[in-house]
């Protein structure tokens, strides 16, 4: 299941990255060729790169990319290395929870709630916040398998 979801992943950042560098690219030739830059592209550069980043964190997360400083964990002896990285997991588990999909849920919640609206594309803001907790699911998701990999590995 994990390599799906990967895969998954992989396919949806690399189409939200093209349709952003399609939509970068018009948006210069509109403002430098035709003169006026169409007024919907900066804001949905805008979106897809917030969905990019956190949406790519995630991902990160699940092939363990993420930044880390392995020193002290490389040290350690392989057993005490592993209730290490399940402390770790722990406290990733506790804080998406909390920041990524309570707090994320929540302001997906109120932007909706309030009716709040683009500018430009007038596309609904819980839409775009709604990658927040998506992420979130995906990194608990991620620190589960982790976690669970750990244990048939001893």
């Amino acid at each position: 299941m994990r390599k799906s979801i990967d895969r998954v992943l992989e396919i949806t950042l690399a189409s939200l990255l093209a349709i952003m560098t399609i939509d970068v690219l018009w948006g210069v030739f509109t403002r430098y060729v035709v003169g006026s830059q169409a007024s919907w592209s900066e804001e949905l550069a805008r979106f897809l790169l917030i969905w990019i980043g956190i949406l790519g964190a995630a991902y990160a997360s699940g092939k363990k990319m993420h930044l880390a400083i392995d020193l002290y964990p490389m040290s350690l002896p392989p057993e005490r290395r592993k209730k290490l990285n399940f402390f770790i997991y722990l406290l990733i588990i506790a804080f998406v929870l909390v920041v990524f999909v309570v707090g994320g849920s929540r302001l997906v919640y109120v932007t909706s709630t309030l009716g709040q609206t683009s500018a430009a594309l007038q596309v609904p803001l819980a839409f775009v916040y709604a990658i927040v907790p998506i992420s979130g699911f995906f990194i608990i998701y991620f620190k589960i398998s982790d976690i669970l990999e750990g244990a048939h590995h001893s």
